[in-house]
């Protein structure tokens, strides 16, 4: 769907979208259009007992002679609750609505509201955006649309006076959304499509827009003598890779230490040796969750031309149970030269990310790390779908996440470190086991061994477990690959990292 912005024109046409507040007050477009029509909006919304609350829609068919061939009122509440996020949603929840009416073009007069807490060109932007975030589906593969699905809306146009310039605010906004896009297209891919190698080489689609990007092959790997990301690998016909890839900033930005950003990137799931049950299993698809928002966020760093030395480094295996996999009770010697005792191999995440880890901090002394993973169903029964669970070995880098957590709506929880689950995860035959002893705090147990990887760099570790996929639509994030991670950590860098 293209979003565009013009001027208001003197006699609107087609289908055109108008708001009302609580209480059935009408918006100035609204009651200039009451006014024309003798009252018929009025009359509209009190026959079909509307009263403008959120969510209202209520369409008009031939409001008057010389009007919009279809009127559509969208309630909107009170106007005083509309802070930026509210109006993405607002501008979510009427793509979706817009979508069902079988129209090519919406034109939507989006006037100041009062007491709204953004308005003008920064609303514009922000309901823009939220559309935008909304009209993603991943169809590709249906040869046929499902039964009621009409998803004819190709053009969102947005009047308001100051049109230039809510153009020029969408711009970074329309960016983040192509991010957010590619990371959702990657998640959703079957893994009969998206392996290592195919991984690998959408991430080398990146180069177009100025990122450097290096493909690490398994003699490579083997080399760095990352063998507990190897030991993954060995059961799978696919080849693992590591993928760099670096967005140098610009002039002023490409000398500073970088901000880096590491993904787990587990292709397909079964467990391994220690298989997961086959219900469900179909699911393991986005394992890979964690490197698809890593490849997003760097394509949207550089889509906006962010001023940021920016690192992302992506550990790609699949987890496969044949006679050449790893075992449980073997031992691994990972890049830092700490040995590893595999007890499950459906505790593999972790085993990617200590060598990813390891050898971003070995390789770019980066000024912070953060990565990204679905790494343990522990989060989900601490936190369900709702939330992301954060772990860090720095404050600083949590209050910044959560600054830009409630700015862009994708919620983080922070969660505990501390040396006492240390022993939980002691190794008998080795340094380390790969999970702890017991069944009690595993996403805190997996992220105590992460730590053992990144030395003195501050770092934050996010469980992404439970909100990489979603069985139901929200506003602004239709039921499928969520995307979540990519928005946040646009946010994160943009307040704390650009120069």
């Amino acid at each position: 769907m293209k979003v565009t912005f013009s001027a208001p024109p003197k006699a609107p046409k087609g289908a055109l979208a108008v708001f009302v507040m609580e209480g059935g007050k009408l918006s100035p477009s609204a009651r200039a259009l009451d006014k024309a029509t003798g009252g018929r909006l009025a009359d509209s919304l009190r026959s079909a007992r509307k009263s403008g609350k959120a969510d209202e829609f209520l369409v008009i068919e031939q409001p008057g002679e010389n009007g919009p061939a279809r009127l559509i009122l969208v309630g909107v509440g009170e106007p005083g609750k509309l802070d930026a996020l509210g109006v993405q949603r607002l501008g979510g929840k009427c793509q979706a609505f817009f979508n069902t009416l079988g129209e090519e073009t919406v034109h939507v007069a989006l006037d100041d509201l009062p007491r709204a807490k953004i308005k003008g060109a920064s609303a514009a932007a922000e309901f823009a955006f939220g559309a935008r975030l909304r009209a993603y589906n991943f169809d590709k593969y249906r040869t046929r649309k499902k039964e009621g699905q009409n998803g004819k809306l190709s053009r969102l146009d947005i009047q308001l006076r100051d049109a230039a310039r809510a153009r020029h605010e969408f711009e970074g906004f329309d960016k983040v959304a192509d991010g957010v896009f590619l990371t959702r297209d990657l998640v959703s891919e079957p893994a009969n499509i998206l392996y290592p190698e195919s991984l690998a080489k959408r991430a080398q689609e990146l180069t177009r827009l100025g990122i450097k990007v290096e493909v690490l092959t398994l003699a490579q790997l083997r080399k760095l003598g990352m063998g507990a990301l190897l030991g993954v690998a060995q059961g799978s016909a696919r080849e693992p890779r590591v993928v760099v890839m670096q967005w140098p900033g610009g002039s002023r930005a490409k000398n500073a230490k970088p901000v880096a950003f590491i993904g787990k990137g587990v292709t397909f799931d079964t467990g391994g040796i220690s298989i997961k049950p086959a219900q469900g299993m179909e699911d393991m698809k986005w394992d890979m969750g964690g490197a698809g928002v890593v490849i997003g966020l760097m394509k949207a760093l550089a889509g906006r031309r962010a001023k940021v030395n920016a690192v992302g480094v992506v550990g790609l295996v699949e987890n496969m149970p044949d006679g050449n996999a790893q075992r449980p009770g073997d031992i691994v010697t990972s890049m830092s030269g700490q040995t590893i005792e595999v007890l499950n191999t459906d505790a593999e995440g972790r085993l990617v990310l200590a060598d990813a880890l390891w050898y971003t901090q070995d390789r770019f002394k980066p000024q912070a790390m953060v990565d990204l993973a679905t790494l343990t169903g522990a989060i989900l029964v601490a936190l369900g779908e709702e939330y992301a669970g954060v772990f860090s070995n720095d404050e600083k880098l949590v209050r910044q996440l959560e600054k830009a957590s409630k700015a862009t709506g994708e919620k983080i929880w922070h969660m505990p470190l501390d040396e006492v689950y240390d022993k939980q995860i002691e190794g008998d035959a080795a340094d380390i086991r790969n999970i702890g002893t017991g069944r009690w705090a595993g996403s805190i147990t997996a992220a105590q061994f992460l730590q053992r990887f990144v030395n003195k760099v501050p770092w934050v570790h996010i469980d992404i477990a439970g909100t990489t996929w979603s069985r139901k639509d929200a506003p602004t994030v239709p039921r499928g690959g969520t995307g979540f991670g990519v928005r946040l950590l646009d946010r994160f860098v943009a307040e704390h990292y650009e120069k």
